[in-house]
């Protein structure tokens, strides 16, 4: 029986935020070893009759328009970086849409930029958070969360994940720590590999797929 098969499928997928410009590299991890623990990803688009392209140049046809997602349908809100959110708000209706999500207890984590259009939506206000730098976010109009700006690699505050651009890893070990992807020892096991290349975290992660926990 494939791990895939012996782990629970979620009832409510991941819902993956995509628009243009979207970071690719800063997800990959995550939905890729959500999908291995047998949760299911589905892409949201600002339209899901129009793809949209990422920074790599990939293109990717939305699963759901953005109007279409609600709270209550979804497990987990993932939103990346892109360069438009730093060059207008384009992306403002995506900030909005994590409001509703964190209102309504339903997990939203951000990467890169998605940090500075939450900070503008005033989500990162009495929540520990991170992104790149704190300058970054400083700049950000109406935003006032600078004391609870952590100098870390990703942070998780109830229901908020926060990460800067250069920790796609971390970033991936919050979500899976917040949805219970994994026991704490595999989880350990599995960021020490993937981040530090700490060949000692192998075994335990090979003893953990056998028996069905990785």
């Amino acid at each position: 029986m494939s791990e895939t098969l012996r782990h629970e499928t979620p009832s409510k997928p991941v819902h993956l935020a995509v628009y243009d410009t979207y970071a690719d590299w800063e997800t990959g991890h995550t939905t890729a070893h959500l999908t291995q623990r047998g949760h299911r990803i589905r892409t949201v688009g600002p339209t899901a009759d129009q793809p949209v392209t990422t920074m790599g140049g990939v293109r990717i046809q939305p699963d759901l328009a953005l109007a279409d997602l609600r709270p209550e349908d979804s497990s987990l809100l993932i939103l990346t970086g892109a360069s438009l959110w730093d060059s207008g708000d384009d992306l403002a209706p995506f900030a909005a849409k994590a409001r509703e999500f964190l209102a309504a207890g339903v997990p939203v984590a951000a990467i890169c930029g998605a940090t500075a259009g939450l900070a503008r939506e005033g989500l990162l206000d009495g929540r520990a958070h991170t992104s790149g730098a704190s300058f970054y976010l400083a700049a950000q109009p109406g935003y006032a969360g600078a004391g609870d700006y952590v100098e870390t690699d990703a942070v998780t505050d109830g229901d908020l994940i926060t990460a800067g651009p250069t920790e796609p890893v971390a970033f991936a070990r919050e979500v899976f720590a917040r949805l219970g992807v994994y026991k704490p020892d595999v989880l350990d096991a599995w960021y020490r590999l993937f981040h530090d290349s700490d060949a000692s975290a192998y075994p335990v992660l090979m003893a953990a797929a056998e028996s069905g926990d990785a």
